[in-house]
């Protein structure tokens, strides 16, 4: 089931959520261009590689300097694949435009660093000698759609599942994909040594500070 619009009305140009999607298309795109050897080496140093922060020792050995745990933010900017891209752009489309009419800009812009940087924190807690970096602004989106929950829980989501379209209240859809991440995250603890490609807990993280933090944003409503 793909999410391809929402009911929910907007009465602003959401520029912030557009902004960050077209920064993060820009680098992607620049980051293609790049020679491997260069794109890998800026993911190692921009993405949040937990060991990097757990071992000073391996940091030394990759030639990684300590950055004062920059990367728990820069790493929301960049993505592994054209994939994880498109998947963080369509729900930033969907969920974000309405979140940042009901924060404004600047609280909005601040809201989804906060986030992202619980996720980090939370993925580094739960992997801290994972020595691939983890980048995406997945969960970023995922404190965007805690906030989305709470403020739009019975607009409609309208989901794809071929071949017809699926009205759903927003609390179904958010609260399945909840339960997914919390599923995949301690699935992903409790059976150690597989492969893991999703940051789980980053999600978990960015979705439990937005849930704590999205009221403390909100703008006052002109009545």
């Amino acid at each position: 089931m793909i999410p391809i619009r929402d009911t929910a009305p907007c009465y602003s140009r959401p520029y912030v959520t557009w902004g960050l999607m077209i920064i993060w298309v820009v680098i992607f795109v620049s980051m293609k261009l790049m020679p491997d050897d260069m794109a890998v080496r800026l993911l190692n140093i921009y993405g949040m590689v937990p060991i990097r922060y757990s071992s000073s020792r391996w940091a030394e050995t990759a030639n990684i300097p300590f950055d004062y745990y920059f990367s728990f933010v820069s790493n929301l900017f960049l993505h592994g694949n054209w994939t994880h891209l498109v998947a963080n752009l369509l729900f930033m489309w969907i969920f974000g435009d309405n979140v940042e009419d009901r924060m404004g800009r600047l609280p909005f812009l601040v809201f989804y660093l906060i986030c992202g940087f619980f996720a980090s924190i939370l993925q580094w807690y739960f992997d801290p000698m994972l020595t691939i970096p983890v980048v995406g602004a997945s969960g970023a989106i995922a404190g965007v759609l805690a906030a989305y929950f709470f403020l739009y829980p019975l607009e409609r989501v309208i989901l794809f599942l071929f071949p017809i379209l699926i009205p759903v209240p927003a609390i179904a859809f958010l609260g399945i994909w909840v339960l997914i991440q919390l599923h995949d995250a301690t699935t992903s603890v409790l059976f150690e040594g597989g492969t893991i490609d999703v940051a789980w807990w980053a999600h978990i993280g960015g979705f439990v500070a937005g849930c704590i933090l999205y009221r403390i944003f909100l703008k006052e409503q002109k009545v």
